[in-house]
């Protein structure tokens, strides 16, 4: 009897300490905010936004410059016949000439031939003209029948002693005298300069046409005594028109 007795006195009794449920957790520490770090954060990004930004509008800039689309020999100039205009990526490192200075650019010569394709700088003009080592020009009045028709900037001829030019013909690269013998002054003259048209102040005359060529200088002084009596006559030489 007794042995039940206290069996069941300690049956109502707990087994052990109470235990916390198992939904119950500690308490933690509340997290510091940092929001100095966070608007530094933003300011990084945005900072790299913008920069990004600016190379790609500074890769993006165009320009508008001159484009040489026809050979310019030494000592020429450019005009309205033989430029146009192209959009280029700026670069300050290179001395672009703008097409808004075309005007100003007309007044300057070509310190050396230019060939066609290139995009114009600075640094190929100059006030004066710089011919190559053993190179002069020399300036023609000519009448029709003198020089071949057509005859262009960059152009290569012949320049040919005759007598008797009234009766002579240099059209479409042959020329005749109607008396004496023709002799070759040179056959390596280049073209530097014609008038633009007819009515240009070039013609020194109603019926003259000025134009000058670039020769070895060895054969100027022959070229401008044969010029001032009146006696050259030009040839193209095939396949060098432009």
């Amino acid at each position: 009897m007794k042995i039940q007795e206290r069996t069941g006195a300690g049956a109502g009794r707990s087994a052990g300490p109470a235990q916390p449920s198992v939904g119950d957790r500690l308490p933690t520490a509340p997290r510091e905010r940092k929001p100095a770090l966070a608007a530094l954060a933003v300011l990084l990004i945005l900072l790299g936004a913008l920069g990004a930004t600016t190379l790609v509008l500074q890769a993006g800039k165009r320009i508008e410059v001159i484009k040489i689309t026809q050979e310019i020999p030494a000592g020429s100039s450019v005009d309205g016949s033989n430029v146009t205009s192209v959009m280029v990526a700026d670069d300050s490192s290179i001395h672009y000439v703008r097409w808004s200075q075309l005007e100003s650019l007309k007044k300057l010569k070509a310190i050396s031939t230019i060939p066609a394709g290139a995009v114009a700088v600075g640094e190929m003009f100059g006030s004066g003209s710089k011919l190559p080592a053993g190179k002069s020009t020399v300036g023609l009045a000519l009448k029709e029948g003198q020089y071949p028709s057509g005859i262009e900037v960059g152009d290569t001829v012949a320049a040919y002693r005759v007598s008797g030019t009234s009766g002579g013909s240099s059209t479409g690269g042959s020329s005749s005298s109607s008396a004496g013998t023709d002799s070759l002054i040179t056959g390596n003259a280049r073209v530097s300069a014609v008038p633009d048209d007819k009515s240009s102040s070039d013609l020194v005359s109603s019926t003259s046409y000025a134009i000058t060529l670039t020769v070895d200088s060895d054969k100027a002084a022959d070229l401008a005594d044969a010029a001032s009596g009146g006696e050259v006559a030009l040839v193209l030489v095939p396949g060098t028109g432009n």
